[in-house]
């Protein structure tokens, strides 16, 4: 019952977020927006987004879990609605700042909330389970905004995916009081500052903060920008581009979460560091498919790219947090996923960015073999990290 209520709000959630992108077209003749401030509308998000979410875990280890994220839900629905009543480039990019600070207060919470009801060796399947929410809000929020802005009805959809989430606030609200907020082992309880110090003294975070900036980069890239190419290369309306650039991809993504959290629980067994491993094999195995999403010259070939890279993503997505809860402290499980997208964030729009500024020189294709590299070589970072830090952080946390 606890991931059906979280995973419902959770979709809400990357529905909100991502319909904008698949808007691209429209916002530019109905707002004058340019490449750049296209670009921005990604960046803009991620980067506030990332500032606060360090704050809210740190808020939901000393808080109320549950009351975080309903009021989360509640202040993102109403910019979500404020979105629509957008009338120029500027007000846009401050209500897209706007909804990453409301929506920052969410997924730290809900993460911990959801690992703290599991034992360890279901917790990658808990995780992954809940991520797939992630998945199915990218395609639906994506094929919504397309779907309506090709009806000439963009400030419509976000009006409707509001008010939805005002509406869902309140049942939410009502099945999260009955839920338990604590860790599943007992911990003793103790102010979360410290805890923050000894998560950022462990080399194995610091390597997952590096692979998972460089990983959702490459996200980022792919859920901004791919709408917009497929629009240009291959002459699609806004909501088959916004389809072809979400369906293949996620549904392959859903699969491969589903995948990596029963691959990470049934190694568990043979290795402290399977968790790890398969997020290294996920790196590796998701390179030349990012690659080959930018080079192919047919809509096939971008399908096909699309479901490995979807697949083998998946595999990291579910891990990335179950993993760094085997290094850090039980009570600061809130604040560390908050680091985490402090970092990711960051980098994240830094690639929404980078697609509006390089479109016209580098491309969008170059941007992505580029990217492909990198997954690459944080895959050996991370393999490196399990080689020499890996067991030693993890018997500090037992």
């Amino acid at each position: 019952m606890l991931i059906g209520f979280m995973w419902l709000a959770y979709f809400l959630n990357y529905c909100d977020r991502q319909a904008v992108f698949a808007m691209f077209p429209s916002l530019k003749s109905g707002l004058g927006m340019t490449d750049r401030q296209l670009g921005l509308t990604g960046s803009a998000f991620l980067w506030v987004y990332a500032l606060g979410c360090p704050l809210a875990g740190m808020l939901a280890d000393r808080g109320s879990k549950r009351v975080l994220v309903v009021l989360s839900l509640v202040l993102w629905s109403l910019v979500t609605i404020a979105t629509g009543l957008a009338t120029s480039a500027v007000m846009l990019l401050g209500l897209r700042a706007a909804m990453g600070l409301s929506e920052s207060l969410f997924m730290p919470t809900a993460i911990a909330l959801t690992a703290n009801a599991h034992p360890t060796s279901r917790r990658s399947r808990a995780i992954a389970l809940l991520t797939t929410a992630q998945i199915a809000g990218t395609v639906a929020g994506s094929w919504f905004g397309g779907w309506m802005a090709d009806r000439g009805q963009w400030r419509g959809a976000f009006f409707v995916l509001g008010a939805i989430g005002l509406l869902y606030a309140l049942p939410y609200s009502g099945f999260l009081r009955a839920i338990r907020e604590g860790a599943a082992p007992a911990v003793p309880s103790r102010s979360a500052w410290p805890d923050v110090g000894r998560v950022l003294g462990l080399a194995t975070f610091w390597t997952l903060c590096l692979v998972f900036s460089v990983f959702v980069f490459g996200l980022w890239l792919i859920y901004g920008w791919l709408p917009a190419l497929l629009h240009e290369k291959f002459s699609l309306n806004q909501s088959d581009a916004a389809f072809n650039a979400t369906l293949f991809l996620q549904t392959a993504a859903a699969a491969g979460l589903v995948t990596g959290g029963w691959l990470a629980d049934a190694l568990l067994r043979r290795t402290h560091a399977a968790r790890l491993w398969v997020m290294v094999a996920s790196l590796l195995l998701s390179a030349p498919c990012l690659h080959a999403l930018g080079a192919s010259e047919t809509l096939i070939g971008v399908r096909c790219a699309a479901v490995g890279f979807g697949f083998f993503s998946g595999l990291l997505m579910g891990n990335i947090f179950p993993a760094a809860f085997e290094v850090v402290p039980a009570d600061a499980r809130s604040s560390t996923v908050g680091l985490l997208n402090l970092f990711g964030g960051l980098v994240s729009g830094v690639a929404t960015l980078s697609g509006g500024l390089w479109k016209a020189s580098l491309g969008i294709r170059g941007l992505m073999t580029f990217t492909a590299i990198a997954y690459a070589l944080a895959a050996a970072a991370l393999a490196l990290d399990i080689r020499l830090w890996f067991s030693k952080d993890q018997a500090g946390n037992r």
